[in-house]
């Protein structure tokens, strides 16, 4: 076998050779778990005799984003055959590292293995190992290593904190600062730009439980228009069919459409306002186009999904007939939950005072629906409305640059 040189630094090398069949690893952002992950598979591979090893993330398009190009260039000289379609390594013993998405379970079945690496578990669902991966272990007693960063205190808490107490398995829980080659400066301005609860799980790896309290009621400034900055538009839109329903039956419970019209100057958010109500499509349209023409060269962005392509015939009827045209862009969830998505993209700029709002508006209902959160009984339209200004920003951003068609705005805080 050719000399490998790799490189791990102290922390990895405690996983890289514990001794015991499971390990379970709760590590902070920028730990290096891709790196250790892609050197445990390729050495795992070219031991095992008989078995094959899996890669698995939370989706197919993430396994290969992550891991691919990492494990081409690490084990270039193991690698016999690299077939890109399927994302599989056959190495020079015979045996294939096969790169899977947990959101595809089918893939997963019917196969007997030696290794396998779960990344980002705390994102899957647990059925994926309790049910589908952990018979595929039985037949060599094959190994596994489940790595990621925590996400509340969810089934990949359960299963760091029975590993605590199992002979089988090891629990490691490390810093993104046990990383000896990330810059100290990197975790500073982390630190100034998340909230306190946000750095510490996704720096310090801390299962961190999400509860009522999230946002504190001194957290909310109103402030004057700052000179500098571009306006962004986020709408997070209701069902239609429902609010006709909802008139003839006069009921007031449903999910209002809300549209946030934000000031950004580089991390300073100014709300100008948040228009909520129960509107069919035209008068959505309607809305927003108003909105639009209200501020200048507004670039616009709508939540993915059914409502979305509902809206935008009428919009565009909208545009025309009033003859101003806006840039309009697609918001998506990410994968992520509306609670998190809304935790994330507002709790650390809150708390850091780079939020604030416009003294002409009346802020009750935003500021009722910012301390019932995350009351699953209550509105929360107001809060995702402007949660989702973050993916808009960087569009506008991204529009004054050259980008590849398929670039996809990455927020630093909200994570997706």
């Amino acid at each position: 076998m050719p000399e490998l040189n790799l490189d791990l630094h102290p922390a990895q090398l405690q996983i890289f050779h514990s001794k015991k069949r499971f390990k379970v690893v709760a590590a902070g952002r920028r730990f290096g778990k891709s790196y250790l992950s892609a050197w445990m598979l390729l050495i795992k591979a070219i031991q095992s005799p008989t078995k094959d090893v899996f890669y698995v993330a939370p989706t197919f398009q993430q396994a290969k984003d992550i891991m691919w190009a990492m494990l081409k260039d690490l084990g270039k000289d193991l690698i016999a055959q690299a077939h890109e379609n399927t994302a599989v390594l056959t190495l020079i013993n015979g045996r294939k590292i096969y790169l899977k998405g947990s959101d595809r379970p089918d893939t997963l079945r019917g196969v007997g293995l030696s290794f396998l690496v779960l990344d980002e578990y705390a994102s899957m669902k647990p059925v994926v190992w309790e049910q589908i991966l952990r018979p595929t272990l039985a037949d060599v007693k094959g190994e596994c290593v489940m790595i990621g960063t925590p996400a509340g205190k969810n089934h990949f808490y359960d299963i760091y904190k029975d590993a605590l107490d199992d002979d089988q398995w090891d629990a490691f829980q490390f810093n993104s600062t046990d990383n000896p080659f990330l810059p100290a400066e990197e975790i500073e301005a982390a630190r100034k730009n998340m909230s306190t609860m946000a750095f510490r799980q996704e720096f310090e790896a801390s299962f961190e439980q999400g509860s009522g309290g999230i946002f504190k009621e001194e957290w909310f400034k109103v402030d004057d228009e700052p000179d500098e900055g571009n306006f962004v538009i986020a709408i997070d839109p209701a069902g239609f069919e429902a609010i006709e329903q909802e008139r003839n039956l006069k009921r007031s419970r449903l999910d209002e459409t809300a549209i946030a019209i934000v000031k950004i100057d580089r991390d300073k958010w100014w709300v100008k306002d948040i228009l909520h109500g129960r509107w069919n499509i035209k008068e959505t349209a309607k809305k927003i186009l108003s909105s639009a023409m209200k501020v200048e060269s507004a670039t616009v962005g709508i939540e993915t999904g059914s409502l979305r392509n509902a809206i935008l015939p009428y919009l565009e009827d909208e545009m025309r007939t009033e003859g101003k045209w806006v840039s309009i862009i697609e918001l998506r969830h990410g994968g992520k939950k509306k609670n998190d998505r809304i935790t994330w993209a507002l709790q650390g700029r809150m708390e850091h005072g780079q939020i604030s709002f416009n003294p002409d508006r009346d802020w009750k209902a935003f500021t009722g629906q910012l301390m019932d959160f995350p009351n699953r009984l209550a509105h929360d339209d107001l809060l995702d409305a402007l949660a989702y200004i973050d993916q808009v920003s960087v569009a506008d951003f991204a529009h004054s640059i050259e980008l590849e068609d398929d670039w996809q705005p990455q927020d630093s805080i909200a994570g997706y």
